[in-house]
């Protein structure tokens, strides 16, 4: 008895666990995120990979990135950004001629950056020495050091470019290791990451789109969390179970019926407004999230302090909708297509919407897409009637400024609020402009505005530093560790 109890004795502690598994529903089509708008590129990347200047943190303040400080001018038109001394994963140096490259190639004429707007008001990138650069904008603009934390700002290098697609190369905790296509992204600690290293050694990222699928992968622990778990109707099973924890934080996704206002008959206002009326959201919100999310009446995140309620405008009527159609000369309805991409609240939400078109006499034809499909048919190609999507931007209603955007909205007017908001520094004068925004829009009728997505994340119960709220798109790990 006594060499047994020594010998349990000298047996050494298990080693703290310091790889991780964690499961998203979207696959990204690619990895730069810089030439895409697919939200999933930076659901893997940013922070992780890739860094910007500045970056989001989970309250979504602005905190300083690769820029350790800056400097504005007293006009606003010149900022100097003091520049860390970081290495990019592929061993080469980080200074300031990779964040001119980086800012110059994001908002050159042939860009496809799917934010180049966010660039447009730069007049020049200068790099002043290693260490040092100076951006010159042609107009003050309130809104850069929230513009740089983007995910589609964030800083590349030249000399990895032409592979970045497939192999990404940033300056962040992690470095790339591997893509498994359709099934999992697995990336590594970088030992010369020039911030505080992350706790985790190794972390895999796997896709798993069916809910049914992502529910049985969390219940057997085969992945240790699911971060925007797409199945909430069995959130109160993993609440009650001691294995997991439940972390349910709010996004910047507006979840939005879109319609195509280029394209007849969605360029009639009527027809638009008819659709808004039609539409139940607290149905849509019960029966596709189970409860999970916040009606909304215009493009704006209601947690934003300005947020106004503009619900009443667009409140479900359906007797108002078959008459303004009427009014359009559509008393017999229409038929059009409601292209869906891949996520829970776009398919389930698909086919609720469609039945209550259904009943003012719009006829719906449903076609799922996959991600890449969405991105070429509806936001490059324009083609589509209606579509469902939640646009995870942080504060993202510049978008109705852009024509050529996939919904392709057109009012001078608001472009006007827009620039005008762009030179306003006066925190009281940019509120009175942001709810000016929301009421256009809203009073347009652009878009048929839903709710608000949550974000739902089922985690073990030993895991700690997942951020509970998503203000940008990131699954950022850099604070992630096991408890001991």
């Amino acid at each position: 008895m006594t060499l047994a109890l020594c010998a349990l004795c000298a047996t050494p502690a298990l080693a703290q666990q310091t790889d991780l598994t964690i499961a998203l529903q979207l696959e990204p089509p690619h990895l730069d995120p810089t030439s895409a708008a697919a939200g999933a590129i930076d659901s893997v990347l940013y922070s992780n990979v890739f860094e910007g200047l500045t970056k989001f943190d989970e309250s979504g303040a602005i905190q300083p990135g690769l820029a350790r400080s800056w400097e504005i001018s007293d006009d606003g038109l010149t900022y100097v950004f003091e520049l860390t001394e970081a290495v990019f994963h592929d061993g080469s140096g980080f200074d300031a001629e990779d964040v001119k490259f980086s800012l110059d190639r994001a908002r050159a004429e042939d860009s496809t950056n799917a934010q180049k707007q966010l660039f447009a008001g730069i007049k020049a990138v200068t790099v002043l020495d290693p260490r040092r650069v100076q951006i010159d904008l042609s107009a003050p603009d309130g809104n850069l050091l929230f513009n740089l934390a983007w995910g589609d700002a964030v800083i590349v290098a030249s000399e990895s470019i032409e592979d970045i697609k497939s192999t990404p190369v940033g300056t962040g905790p992690f470095r790339f290791v591997d893509w498994r296509q359709g099934d999992s992204i697995t990336l590594a600690a970088f030992d010369s990451y020039w911030g505080d290293a992350p706790a985790l050694t190794e972390a895999t990222f796997k896709f798993i789109s069916d809910p049914t699928a992502a529910f049985a992968a969390v219940m057997a622990q085969d992945v240790d969390a699911f971060a925007g778990f797409p199945a909430p109707e069995n959130l109160i099973q993993f609440e009650a179970d001691p294995r997991f924890q439940v972390l349910t934080g709010s996004t910047e996704g507006e979840t939005i019926l879109a319609m195509n206002n280029g394209q007849p008959p969605f360029d009639d206002i009527r027809v638009r407004q008819a659709v808004a009326h039609a539409i139940d959201r607290q149905a849509i919100i019960d029966g596709a999230m189970y409860g999970l999310g916040t009606p909304i009446g215009t493009h704006f995140a209601p947690h934003n302090p300005d947020y106004i309620d503009l619900t009443g405008l667009s409140a479900y009527d359906p007797d108002r909708a078959r008459a303004l159609l009427a009014e359009a000369g559509l008393a017999g309805g229409f038929t059009t297509s409601l292209k869906l991409p891949p996520p829970s609240y776009a398919r389930r939400g698909g086919e609720i919407i469609a039945a209550q078109l259904r009943a003012v006499g719009i006829t719906a034809e449903i076609t799922n897409l996959e991600w890449a499909q969405w991105l070429e048919e509806v936001f490059r190609g324009k083609d589509f009637g209606l579509s469902i999507v939640s646009h995870t931007e942080p504060m993202d209603i510049g978008i109705y400024a852009r024509p050529d955007y996939y919904f392709q909205y057109d009012n001078p007017a608001f472009a006007e609020v827009l620039d005008t908001l762009s030179s306003t520094a006066d925190a009281t004068d940019r509120s009175a402009l942001l709810h000016q925004a929301q009421e256009i829009i809203a009073s347009d009728y652009v878009n048929a505005y839903l709710f608000q997505l949550a974000y739902p994340t089922v985690a073990d119960a030993r895991l700690e530093g997942l951020w509970r709220n998503a203000p940008t798109q990131a699954t950022d790990l850099t604070g992630v560790r096991w408890r001991e």
